[in-house]
């Protein structure tokens, strides 16, 4: 009776049905067809995933290709026993897609999650059962551990809430900065400003990154990366070591791909979720600033055959994890299971997931997580041409967001100037951390290699095949010593992970300045300020993208601990009072972030110089000098005049002396920067003069660093 009554409406209404929904994307009238537990319900919207609030209910699509069954779960806010379970009826499953609209529900009512059914064979890889309690992988937000630090209660289970995306962007629009012109600035969100000398209103939050704008701004960077901010659980490693809580602080073990991370909210988001993420990243671009997010793909927080199951391994465990003949989880990530990114299902699912972070959220770019999974076949083998990546490379959604590739993993596949890019990828070059690191601290037979280095790595990244914005340079990054620990500790100190110091990298090419940590002795001191100098002021002088990590710009330390990944605590929040108290060396970063934006020869090729030096021009790589010469040349930005800058290095114990070719008439070098401090404190006070030089030799100290301009 029912249909036929709407049949009749339709009729009479020229084909329109009185009261009917119209889905404007898809035109189909909507009215209930069945009712399930008291709910008016029809087929949903089969290639919508997830659940999307439409007018008058909610459509919940979901997909598994082993399920037998599947059941909707509907929550109050906050409860943990649904006060609805809806089966899906067979008829509203088309291939492995179940969809269901439910009316009259509204989203600010309800959590919701999934029962899905289906064999049960471990060997296999099958781990379907009715029991647990699912969460939806689309999910736009997560609910069960709001307040950070707050573990979920014994017998919760993480549930999804649906998101209304009506955020206005106002006339915010994004920088789009031309990838060798960033300074990137890799931070983590709740260090960035919980310690307490931040002095923001919401430490430890979007709302607390957001009251810091104006000191990114004065720092130069145009560019921020921000450790991993999806869902994710910080309680999931949960410890005690020496009294001191340990816990998954970085958040490298991703709950959910689509939702961001609820504890870094500062208020309550109720179906607004992201809001506050949204607003960051539109005043940052209002100021010039790019947001970059740290994606982790490679695996998931359900860890292997000892982890929980909560989301993917419910769905279609053989499908969303690599797995070994005997159902075992193959470890390339190094975190217990490692997702099968290339089979077609996870391929479309991460294909979704950096579309939606793209569209809803307007995200500049992302760096990939141990990338080279990306490119590992369903077995775990190399692929030569990756789907996933190649579909990323050119996929048209995507078509101006920067991909960065750390590209290397835990399963041993290095691919640093071999990562499959289409000339699309970026890539941190880990091999520039790494010489640089050896000659910085003055390994000898190393000036060859930190020319090419500094020079954008052409001998790895040939431009012909991969272009000139390919590497993206750095000397420290979250995972690692910090830039004041490379000279302050030979040895990583990470007792206080609780893993006996086995934990974290020995290969980290640092050296303490002849004292073990912490230190009154003042020469020491002064030496380990002036490395780290040398050291920040050659990164913003190399040809590729620079980027530095959060606190080096002040001297950071997180006293010799090198995989500080668990220490929510002094360990990793940033002390601004080491702004002050470091403030010659913060000022000295200013300067350089400055000064590289100011002379775009360092940054890229800037036409032919009338004087007629060559673009590159290196010196003292023959193995008998010890001071590395780095000349650029081409045009300033407004093509009046040359624009020359010499890059001069010495990695010794004693002072040098080098030569400079000779310019023009009426032209002379002038000094710019001295690590050393013989002519003025390490770079040109705002109100002095560079200093001019007669002749072309000079003396440079030792373990100093020299910037001249023509």
């Amino acid at each position: 009776m029912e249909n036929s009554k709407a049949e009749n409406n339709k009729t009479e209404n020229n084909g329109m049905v009185n009261n009917s929904i119209i889905a404007p994307m898809t035109r189909i009238h909507m009215i209930p067809m069945d009712v399930i537990e008291g709910f008016e319900v029809r087929p949903g919207m089969y290639d919508i995933n997830g659940a999307t609030a439409i007018p008058g209910g909610v459509n919940f699509t979901v997909y598994s290709y082993g399920a037998t069954s599947c059941e909707l779960l509907l929550y109050n806010r906050g409860e943990d026993e649904p006060f609805a379970v809806l089966p899906f009826p067979e008829n509203y499953k088309i291939g492995k897609v179940y969809s269901m609209i439910v009316f009259k529900l509204s989203i600010y009512d309800f959590e919701y999650a999934y029962h899905i059914d289906g064999p049960y064979n471990p060997k296999e890889g099958l781990l379907f059962n009715k029991k647990n309690v699912l969460l939806d992988m689309y999910a736009k937000a997560v609910t069960g551990q709001k307040i950070w630090g707050i573990p979920k209660k014994e017998g919760v289970f993480y549930k999804a809430r649906v998101v209304k995306d009506d955020f206005d962007w106002k006339d915010y629009t994004q920088p789009h900065i031309p990838m060798e012109d960033l300074i990137i600035y890799e931070m983590h969100v709740r260090g960035f400003t919980r310690h307490f000398s931040s002095e923001v209103t919401h430490p430890g939050t979007f709302e607390g990154l957001k009251e810091k704008i104006p000191y990114l701004k004065e720092l130069g960077i145009n560019a921020v990366e921000l450790m991993p901010i999806f869902e994710f659980d910080e309680m999931k490693d949960y410890r005690v070591v020496n009294g001191r809580a340990v816990m998954d602080y970085w958040g490298y073990n991703t709950v959910s791909f689509f939702a961001p991370n609820s504890s870094y909210a500062a208020g309550k988001e109720y179906n607004r979720e992201g809001t506050e993420l949204k607003e960051l990243i539109g005043e940052l671009h209002e100021n010039g600033i790019e947001c970059i997010l740290d994606v982790v793909f490679n695996h998931t927080a359900e860890g292997n055959e000892m982890g929980p199951c909560f989301s993917f391994k419910g769905f279609d465990n053989n499908i969303y994890y690599m797995l070994t003949p005997d159902g075992y989880y193959y470890n390339f990530s190094g975190c217990g299971n490692t997702l099968n990114c290339n089979h077609p299902i996870v391929h479309q699912m991460i294909l979704e997931c950096l579309r939606y972070w793209t569209t809803a959220y307007h995200v500049d770019g992302f760096r990939f997580d141990l990338a080279t999974i990306l490119g590992r076949n369903e077995d775990g083998s190399p692929m030569s041409k990756p789907p996933l990546l190649q579909s990323l490379a050119f996929d048209p959604i995507l078509g101006n967001v920067k991909l960065i590739a750390e590209a290397w993993d835990a399963g041993g596949l290095y691919q640093v100037g071999s990562f499959p890019s289409w000339n699309r990828w970026a890539e941190w070059n880990g091999r520039y951390r790494d010489d640089m690191r050896n000659f910085l601290k003055g390994d000898f037979g190393m000036w060859e290699t930190a020319a090419n280095r500094i020079t954008g790595s052409r001998d790895i990244y040939d431009p012909k095949y991969r272009g000139n914005d390919v590497s993206v340079n750095f000397i420290t990054c979250h995972d690692g010593f910090t830039l004041w620990d490379l000279y302050s500790y030979n040895e990583k100190h990470n007792e206080a992970n609780g893993w006996n110091n086995t934990d974290g990298s020995n290969d980290n090419r640092s050296w303490n300045c002849g004292v073990e940590g912490e230190t009154q002795d003042q020469e020491v001191l002064t030496l380990r300020r002036r490395l780290a100098m040398n050291a920040f002021a050659v990164l913003l002088c190399s040809r590729g993208t620079a980027m530095f990590f959060a606190g080096d710009e002040f001297l950071n330390t997180q006293y010799g601990n090198n995989n500080a990944y668990c220490q929510d605590n002094e360990i990793s929040w940033l002390d601004w009072g080491e702004v002050k108290k470091n403030r010659v060396h913060f000022d000295f970063c200013k300067y350089m972030t400055k000064f590289r934006k100011e002379h775009k020869v360092l940054r890229k090729f800037a036409g032919n110089s009338a004087c007629g030096f060559p673009e590159i021009q290196v010196m003292g790589v023959d193995g008998y000098t010890k001071v590395l010469r780095i000349i650029y040349a081409g045009r300033n930005a407004e093509n009046t005049q040359d624009d020359i800058v010499c890059l001069a290095v010495n990695t010794f114990w004693e002072e040098q002396e080098f030569t400079l070719p000779s310019l023009a008439d009426g032209k002379s070098w002038r000094m710019a920067v001295d690590t050393s401090g013989r002519h003025f404190p390490a770079f040109i006070p705002e109100d002095g003069e560079p200093k001019a030089f007669t002749g072309n030799t000079l003396q440079i100290p030792a373990r100093s660093v020299y910037i001249l301009t023509a």
